[in-house]
This record gives C-alpha cells, sequence and structure tokens, in this order.
C-alpha cells in the first residue's frame, strides 16, 4: 500500500479506510487522512464513484474489505468500470485499482458469506479489466505496481487473502 501511496494522484476509498474495522485499515494507520476517503456502505455507488474520480485524473484504490461485497458493485465494475474503454472507442482511459480480500478462514471462520473468492466469475465476466489472485506474497508488489504505471487503458483488480496474512 505504501507503493500506492507514493503516488500523488492515489486516493484510497471505501469502507474501513479510514476508521478502524479491518485487517485492511492496518494497512492505511500510517497515512494522511485527505487521501482516505471512507464510503457508507454503498458498494455500487463507490465504484461509480471511483470512477468518476478516475475520469477526473485520480487513480483511486477502491477497496472492498470482503469479495463477497464486491458483488453488490457488479454493475459498475462491469457495466461501467470495465467497459468505459470500449465504449469511448479507446479515447478515454480511467484506471482504477479494485482491491478486494478473500476473507480469512482461520483462526476464526466468518462464515460463508464473507470468505469467497469469485475471480475466475469476474475473469468470464469482464472484457478489459485485469483479475489478478494474489496466492504467493512474492507476486504482490509487482502486481500492484503493474496496475498503478499501466498505461494499456485497463484497470485492475487485485483479490489478497487473509489467510495468507499470517500464513506466508
Amino acid at each position: 500500500m505504501r507503493l500506492l501511496h507514493s503516488h500523488p494522484s492515489t486516493l484510497f476509498v471505501g469502507q474501513a479506510v479510514e476508521y478502524r474495522g479491518t485487517a485492511i485499515t492496518h494497512q492505511l494507520k500510517d497515512f494522511e487522512p485527505s487521501r482516505l476517503l471512507e464510503m457508507p456502505v454503498a458498494e455500487d455507488f463507490q465504484a461509480g464513484f471511483c470512477l468518476g474520480l478516475a475520469l477526473e485524473g485520480t487513480v483511486p484504490v477502491c477497496i472492498y474489505p470482503r469479495f463477497n461485497f464486491a458483488l453488490l458493485a457488479c454493475n459498475q465494475i462491469i457495466n461501467h468500470i470495465d467497459k468505459w474503454p470500449l465504449m469511448s472507442g479507446g479515447r478515454s482511459l480511467p484506471k482504477v485499482i479494485i482491491k478486494v480480500a478473500a476473507g480469512s478462514e482461520r483462526p476464526l471462520d466468518p462464515g460463508y458469506q464473507h470468505k469467497g473468492n469469485y475471480s475466475d466469475a469476474f475473469r468470464s465476466m469482464t472484457d478489459t479489466l485485469e483479475v489478478i489472485d494474489l496466492q504467493d506474497p512474492s507476486d504482490i508488489f509487482s502486481a500492484y505496481e503493474r496496475a498503478l504505471k499501466r498505461e494499456d487503458g485497463k484497470s485492475t483488480m487485485l483479490i489478497e487473502h487473509g489467510d495468507l496474512y499470517n500464513e506466508k
């Protein structure tokens, strides 16, 4: 997250980014408040809002602390963020970085509504969005660096795994 924070145009947007509540909150705790935008529980709105920010030149890091919550944003992620480069004929290439976490099962299982991994489903529904399932810690930095520096008109969804924070 510090790599993304080092870029002057990034803004971290989501639930529990400014206020405590998830493991992701801890990843952002040292960032200045002006770079954190706490959102209400309105996942679809959040993704659409991030697209709007990207159209204006911001690089939003759209954070969903559980992949299951990103399902509520499918309309904006699939029909707008993913399709925007196609709808604009490649003339408008906003970049959104979507960070989602597949919930941990250890030491406490949070239940099925908090631990899904829908990487394959999102890959099958998108045309320009790159979906990266981060299974190995050695891939994390390079994947985020690619998402931040890319100039190919694609947005990126990066899937982290709660259980891997402590296990690898």
